[in-house]
């Protein structure tokens, strides 16, 4: 079961986003997001009805480093009780250390096109590994780092807001360079760590267009894992595979301002999205294939409306398991799955309104109502509902 501590927590002023959603840059401000920071316990209490064995959430370096080179020790001790109440309800604790959110005084002095970047990360790192490792037993260093680099620095939606390829290139760079010496320091502190990061692995169609759609895939796939994993090749415990959807590869405007390769038209869908749950199987199937390491599905979901009544997240959720078995029957070593979402959370550029949660959020009140959908994971866990 999947969160981001920034789409969840609340209240992290600290935070480069929490100034790019002051300045109106998404559709609304996290706010006090689900109060998971103050809230954590209870939610706790959800996640041992629910039944999961595998929790992941993520480490705010925002929210541990405010100045830098100076940690609160406060922050560190809250993030010690949220991972010791995890593992004295037997839940394994799955943390990621950078989720695309970084310290306002990071960002404004040097970002990660700067070569310094490097070391302050890995400060950073080697800091909580050697006050909370003990209580983590998967490490995800980086979540999707193709994304923020992006949107931050070629498409300028993102912080830093920079349209710049050769920053760009730079933040790839040491990004990298920056997972490489954070995968060294966490296996030195603790060698038997499972630690890896995770991919946005979407399936995409060439639509028809057999010699350009293929390469337009290919180009595409670069630009998504290709490219940051070259640079780390050797340093993966484990691949982590994030799937959403599929993409269909559009040319029919090529000719206009905006050039968009991939339609993502289904207006019946906040996000636009086009749910394929054959696209999890060929995901599995090809990364397995490139990089002949275990996979770990660390995102699955889909965004729906408001309701308890979610019969189609059911479905969406035990077509895609059924794709899933299907690469395990044929040999592709699974290690793990995670849904997307525990409950409703901040979503970035579309702030509030995409629902993903097995657990509905009304954001007036904070009230956690479990939709239909989390009484059905429930019973997929126990071996109760077959898919």
């Amino acid at each position: 079961m999947a969160t981001s501590s920034y789409q969840i927590e609340g209240g992290n002023s600290n935070a480069d986003w929490w100034e790019w959603e002051k300045q109106g840059k998404t559709k609304d401000q996290s706010g006090r997001a689900c109060d998971y920071w103050n809230r954590w316990e209870s939610d706790h209490a959800l996640l041992s009805e629910l039944g999961v064995k595998v929790f992941r959430l993520s480490i705010e370096w925002s929210r541990v480093e405010t100045e830098e080179g100076v940690f609160s020790l406060e922050a560190i001790q809250k993030y010690r009780e949220i991972l010791q109440d995890l593992k004295v309800r037997n839940i394994q604790t799955q943390v990621t250390l950078w989720w695309w959110v970084s310290p306002i005084w990071f960002q404004k002095k040097y970002g990660f096109h700067k070569k310094a970047s490097v070391a302050i990360f890995a400060r950073y790192v080697r800091k909580i590994t050697e006050e909370l490792g003990d209580l983590i037993d998967i490490f995800q260093i980086v979540n999707e780092p193709m994304v923020p680099l992006g949107m931050g620095y070629l498409v300028g939606l993102f912080p830093p807001g920079k349209r710049n390829p050769f920053s760009f290139w730079f933040a790839l760079k040491n990004i990298a360079g920056a997972y490489i010496k954070s995968y060294k320091i966490i296996h030195s502190i603790k060698p038997e760590a499972l630690v890896g990061m995770t991919h946005l692995y979407n399936w995409y169609d060439s639509g028809g267009h057999n010699i350009l759609g293929g390469l337009i895939y290919k180009i595409s796939k670069w630009f998504r894992v290709l490219s940051f994993n070259r640079r780390i090749k050797g340093y993966q415990d484990y691949f982590g595979l994030n799937y959403y959807r599929i993409g269909k590869i559009n040319l029919k405007n090529w000719k206009s301002e905006k050039i968009n390769f991939f339609s993502e038209e289904d207006k019946n869908n906040v996000m636009g999205w086009i749910a394929y749950p054959e696209g999890i199987y060929k995901a599995i199937k090809e990364a397995y294939e490139d990089y002949k390491i275990p996979i770990y599905i660390t995102e699955n979901g889909f965004p729906f409306g408001v309701g308890l009544e979610d019969s189609y997240r059911i479905t969406h959720l035990k077509e895609h398991l059924k794709y899933i078995q299907k690469a395990i029957d044929e040999g592709v070593e699974v290690i793990g799955y995670n849904h997307w979402s525990f409950m409703d959370n901040f979503e970035w550029l579309y702030g509030y309104e995409p629902r993903f949660g097995l657990i509905e959020i009304d954001y007036q009140t904070l009230e956690r109502k479990p939709r239909k959908s989390f009484y059905a994971y429930r019973e997929i866990i126990k071996g109760n509902l077959k898919f």
